[in-house]
């Protein structure tokens, strides 16, 4: 038997943009001290809805610290989707440390530090 196709394209994309949406939302409220100043990066939603990973990069504040807040308010801030999402599940969230940010500096470091070794090389001596 073919597996059952998705009535709407995209939907656990569009559905994983509005948890972003609706959290950033709900984290904002928190009273939490050891959450600072936190942007959500990404959400990745399974295909059952069941669980969402929750990328954040933090830009003031201790990272371990903060995922471990966010993980400890997570029943909190799914109660408060539960509330705005109209979906029939509201996945359980896992809040995750994403170092992109941090990468994509290392790499333009390491990219200036080639070209302006390279020009010294460059120039006539």
């Amino acid at each position: 038997m073919a597996a059952k196709k998705s009535s709407t394209p995209n939907r656990g994309f569009k559905v994983a943009d509005q948890i972003q949406r609706d959290l950033t939302e709900l984290i904002r409220e928190l009273k939490d001290p050891r959450i600072g100043m936190v942007t959500l990066q990404a959400v990745e939603v399974t295909p059952d809805y069941a669980h969402a990973k929750v990328f954040f990069s933090v830009l003031v504040g201790d990272q371990q610290a903060t995922q471990d807040a966010l993980n400890q308010a997570a029943g909190f801030l799914r109660n408060g989707l539960f509330k705005r999402l109209h979906i029939h599940t509201v996945p359980t969230l896992h809040f995750m440390f994403d170092r992109t940010t941090e990468r994509a500096a290392d790499m333009n470091a390491l990219i200036a530090r080639a070209v302006a070794s390279r020009s010294k090389d460059d120039e006539p001596a």
